[in-house]
């Protein structure tokens, strides 16, 4: 391995260092994502698909990709340095902490106009917006009906939010018994599929977090987890005040477990990983 590129798989494709930084900066100036420490990811990621494009070096591809890549040529560039891994229940404490807390508080301030707005920032393949409506009909019950629950549910990924809005999946072990009655219906090959009323109370939609945050309401709740993680600290911390400006009076951001917000937040830390404005 010499200073000005990483060798690829059997391929042998390299990415030069120029190539390398210019790429880098293209998609954390426009996505957020940092990549600086990725470079064998990239050239292990990318090879095949610059290959296939007709492409013989890393070059070509990234003059091509910053001058004339489509949103498509984006979107198949972002699924491949992305993982858009997710399950259901997944970190079950701040889920306990969203039945147990914020759900009471925010049904207790909108009763109302009985409106809930809540967003799951990064859904990825679409598990976590499905399991809070689970919630969302648990705690309501016969009152669901009268409540608009229904919740915005972002990605980048195009491939993701696919996946995301056809609903179908292997459930795992964890999920309560009932929910799987309940709120599933059985698919092909053992899997199953979101049942109607689960499946309608999410709105799927692309959104790019880089962008500036101007839906119709402000959140009672924001889940963006496993997201920042990408992101360095400037990003997140710039992103953190986006979404504080989002969030209503009271309201929740709930991150992972494995991120952690600038010390200077104007949030407040109520939980491990949660937070309120």
């Amino acid at each position: 391995m010499n200073s000005e590129g990483v060798k690829g798989s059997a391929l042998g494709m390299t990415i030069s260092d120029a190539d390398f930084n210019r790429l880098v900066q293209f998609v954390q100036s426009r996505y957020g994502i940092d990549l600086r420490q990725k470079k064998q990811l990239i050239v292990s990621r990318l090879t095949n698909t610059i290959r296939s494009r007709g492409f013989t070096q890393f070059k070509d591809y990234v003059d091509y990709m910053l001058t004339k890549g489509s949103s498509e040529d984006i979107n198949q560039l972002l699924s491949r340095l992305t993982t858009n891994y997710t399950y259901f229940m997944r970190e079950m404490g701040a889920f306990d902490f969203f039945k147990g807390r914020i759900l009471p508080d925010i049904v207790r301030k909108h009763q109302r106009d009985k409106c809930l707005s809540i967003w799951s920032a990064g859904c990825s393949s679409g598990e976590e917006p499905y399991n809070i409506s689970m919630y969302l009909m648990d705690f309501l019950g016969p009152q669901a009906s009268q409540w608009d629950t229904r919740l915005l549910a972002t990605d980048l990924s195009v491939e993701a939010l696919t996946k995301a809005k056809r609903g179908v999946y292997e459930l795992p072990d964890t999920l309560p018994p009932n929910w799987k009655k309940s709120y599933f219906v059985p698919s092909e090959g053992g899997k199953f599929a979101v049942a109607p009323r689960i499946k309608n109370n999410v709105i799927f939609q692309q959104f790019n977090l880089m962008e500036p945050i101007r839906f119709k309401r402000k959140f009672d709740v924001i889940f963006c987890r496993n997201v920042m993680i990408y992101f360095d600290q400037a990003t997140k911390k710039a992103l953190a005040e986006r979404f504080y400006e989002a969030t209503a009076p009271g309201g929740y951001l709930i991150i992972s477990m494995s991120e952690n917000l600038d010390p200077g937040t104007k949030y407040r830390r109520v939980g491990a990983s949660i937070f309120q404005k």
